[in-house]
């Protein structure tokens, strides 16, 4: 459980009007939680809480709260065994394993991102993406720990997709409002992709279900806030629906560039222990890959999710 104290849990907040729903929550207990933001688009950092603890209703009320609110978060020095990393994120909903990378022997829902510091290939993750988007029902969201990270490089960077499509001019946001478009994962796991020739040292399996296409919408209407996000991504998003590769490319060349726009981004450096929790519904993510020579390796859990609207 979470400590008390005789104040009650603080924000300290850069972000304005839209963390009101966190900040009414938190008159309301007495739970030494606080959440700072580290950048001014997305991101807080939450302290005052050890996620390898059971922790009543309320406490985990206001960790989704905040999760809603700065759309990633992030837990310093933890210290999790998996059983307990599982625990935690069962708290947001049903947990899933992933279709191509084997989860740990007794853990499948765990996969173990990871890189040794003799490779020099491409890493895990590394480009702007949103998880698992090739499935009828994405992700609600990742849990990921820093088991062993490099002193420095290996940061990821997060992407507000909400601001991505309130940046979007009138008449563009008139166009892809109501398109949809094609996912599928042939890129990085179909048997020609990319996991043939990188992730060696992970349980990477590739297979012919990676051909499988789905359809999303090119805009998602977040099923706990309401808001519009743009909901294309460069690892699965192939094409608009009705319409070739060819002729979907400049569009969708644009969005992706469009949704990573430094002003939608805040970049997390990785400590030993830390623990990242996004919500896969309006973030995009990019694991940088500037450590070679040094050893990084993550423990990911997914939160299953709804099919998007």
């Amino acid at each position: 459980m979470v400590s008390i104290e005789a104040a009650p849990i603080r924000v300290a907040s850069m972000h304005g009007q839209r963390n009101s729903r966190v900040c009414d929550r938190i008159m309301s207990t007495t739970h030494a939680l606080t959440a700072t933001p580290i950048a001014g688009a997305l991101g807080a950092e939450i302290s005052g809480v050890s996620i390898a603890d059971e922790h009543d209703a309320e406490t985990i009320a206001w960790i989704r709260q905040a999760l809603l609110d700065y759309q990633v978060i992030f837990f310093r020095d933890q210290k999790l065994t998996p059983d307990q990393q599982i625990r935690f994120s069962r708290r947001f909903g049903e947990l899933e394993e992933h279709d191509f990378v084997k989860g740990l022997p007794e853990h499948p829902q765990i996969i173990r991102v990871v890189r040794e510091a003799d490779e020099e290939t491409l890493n895990f993750g590394g480009a702007w993406h949103t998880d698992v988007t090739h499935q009828e029902c994405p992700a609600l969201g990742s849990v990921l720990y820093g088991l062993d990270v490099p002193r420095v490089g290996g940061d990821t960077l997060f992407a507000n997709q909400y601001l991505a499509w309130d940046r979007l001019s009138t008449g563009m946001q008139r166009m892809l409002d109501g398109m949809t478009a094609v996912h599928t994962a042939r890129g990085p796991f179909g048997p020609q992709g990319r996991s043939a020739s990188n992730w060696k040292n992970m349980q990477v399996e590739p297979s012919e279900k990676a051909l499988e296409e789905v359809t999303h919408p090119v805009v998602r209407v977040h099923p706990e806030t309401g808001r519009k996000a743009l909901f294309v991504n460069r690892t699965f998003t192939v094409r608009f629906t009705d319409m070739t590769e060819q002729e979907s490319a400049p569009l969708l060349e644009y969005l992706f560039n469009h949704a990573c726009r430094e002003q939608f981004t805040c970049r997390f450096r990785w400590t030993p222990g830390a623990v990242a929790f996004w919500d896969n519904r309006c973030v995009l993510h990019y694991a940088l890959n500037d450590y070679t020579g040094h050893r990084r390796e993550m423990l990911r859990v997914a939160i299953s999710g709804d099919r998007p609207r």
